[in-house]
């Protein structure tokens, strides 16, 4: 099998057979296509028999190309892992194709991972990227819709950009998401994220679309459903103009983390978040913790130094 079919053959089993998320599949594929390169320049082929590709590919080779990663590509131990999990399905692929007797990496282990702890926006920073936004224009109307509603929901990104217009009940501030695994739930928004969106879907969004037909809710200047890209790319413009070192996904994590110093309880966040496992969610706990010891750190000899040191 040439390799692209063999890509093509692996992808469509990500989807159907193993039911991975389209992005998932995706950055799989990429992987894979990536190894498949490195092993062809390398004279290896992933069969068992020595074909026209080169000889077998055997464990020692795959250890090669992950320390080619780390060393030419400068992957960190978070990409190492996503690359052992793609190499990890791509081989149980081959076996049960019957391309591979053996699965070579089944015991190659994932990298131990250190806690990173999300970074998270200071207080009133959220507020203030928001109120930067010129709602003058069409397309800054709708940013700060989005924007708005990501802050407001605790949205990832695919998850803001696949929201259809049917998604949403205003009235009520319920929006049905799909989250990671095509899983869906509930999301909730303030008013303030109530009123932007009715402003957006009332003012904007016909504007936009020029009579053209799309269930996307947030659509771009050609009327096509809005990119991660277009997201991204407005987002950084935007954390520029208020100074402030942060990426898209942060707004996530500051919602979290404000829930939680806010009272709200861990399986309420998790629900709300869409995280399959509570402990994806707790490591929101240690942000909380990580803010007190911050705010501890730089207040405590203020603190002394008025005389309150007992």
């Amino acid at each position: 099998m040439d390799k692209h079919a063999l890509l093509e053959s692996y992808y469509s089993r990500l989807i159907a057979l193993e039911r991975r998320a389209p992005l998932t599949a995706e950055t799989y594929r990429f992987e894979i296509r990536r190894f498949l390169d490195w092993a062809e320049k390398e004279k290896l082929s992933v069969e068992d028999a020595e074909s026209a590709m080169g000889k077998p590919l055997e464990f020692p080779d795959v250890n090669r190309y992950l320390d080619h990663r780390r060393a030419d590509d400068g992957i960190d131990s978070r990409s190492v892992a996503k690359a052992i999990s793609a190499l990890r399905s791509f081989f149980r692929f081959l076996v049960d194709e019957r391309i591979r007797n053996d699965n070579c990496i089944s015991l190659l282990e994932l990298p131990h991972k250190k806690m990173r702890l999300p970074a998270v926006l200071k207080k009133g920073e959220a507020d203030k990227l928001l109120s930067l936004i010129d709602i003058s224009t069409p397309l800054g109307l709708r940013n700060r819709a989005l924007y708005g509603l990501i802050y407001s929901a605790g949205l990832r990104i695919s998850e803001a950009v696949s929201l259809n217009i049917q998604d949403l009940v205003l009235a009520e501030g319920l929006a049905r998401v799909r989250g990671k695994g095509d899983k869906e739930r509930l999301v909730v928004y303030g008013p303030d994220s109530i009123m932007w969106l009715r402003r957006y879907i009332e003012e904007v969004r016909p504007l936009l679309l020029k009579q053209r037909h799309s269930s996307a809710l947030f659509v771009s200047a050609r009327g096509k459903r809005l990119s991660r890209k277009g997201i991204w790319k407005n987002y950084v413009a935007l954390a520029e103009q208020a100074g402030i070192s942060t990426k898209l996904h942060t707004l996530r994590h500051t919602f979290a983390t404000e829930l939680l110093s806010g009272g709200a309880d861990l399986r309420s966040v998790q629900e709300l978040l869409g995280h399959a496992d509570l402990s994806t969610t707790q490591i929101y706990t240690h942000v909380d913790v990580s803010l007190l010891r911050e705010s501890h750190r730089r207040f405590l000899p203020k603190l002394k130094e008025l005389g309150h040191e007992n």
